[in-house]
């Protein structure tokens, strides 16, 4: 797994998002993984004062689909954020790099068309150990937790930087 060279002289900023509302696009195919993400996610959205109840998921057949779940939960109006969990891990054929590159780039599509924040919470893994590393329960690494944190804080950013647009 990659580190996060840090200085520590940045560290990221504590965000309360009570009153926030979260959507989570969840991917089914190897829901092994992604109810792993999704229990993350909670965890960090609770960890910072975000409501269960402001917290809306819904489920796509995979992560080739999860971008356009973001779309129509981005533009629905419902929620201030989108967080998109899948797990496409490498097997024998092409297929990883098709469903992998077009659901990256589809959910930055998402992000930049209905401009609000859209957390990558896919994995990209060679191999289901490594899904299961990045996707661990408290006390260890899961990205889900990480996307918690990365929506409430672009949420904060397009706040400090909107004249009264969506965010604002």
């Amino acid at each position: 797994m990659g580190a996060d060279l840090s200085s520590g002289q940045n560290p990221p900023p504590r965000i309360d998002g009570a009153g926030q509302r979260i959507g989570v696009v969840c991917a089914r195919w190897n829901d092994v993984i992604t109810l792993r993400l999704l229990d993350g996610v909670r965890r960090g959205l609770a960890g910072s004062n975000v409501s269960d109840d402001d917290v809306l998921v819904d489920w796509v057949p995979g992560s080739f689909e999860v971008p356009l779940g973001a779309s129509i939960m981005a533009r629905s109006g419902r929620v201030d954020a989108v967080i998109c969990l899948g797990a496409v891990i490498r097997g024998e054929t092409s297929h990883y790099d098709f469903v992998a590159g077009e659901c990256a780039r589809g959910i930055q599509d998402v992000q930049l068309a209905c401009d609000i924040p859209v957390a990558f919470g896919v994995l990209t893994t060679e191999n289901d150990g490594q899904a299961l590393a990045r996707s661990e329960g408290p006390g260890g690494h899961n990205v889900g937790e990480d996307c918690a944190q990365v929506v409430l804080e672009m949420i904060e950013f397009a706040r400090r930087h909107a004249a009264g647009g969506a965010l604002g």
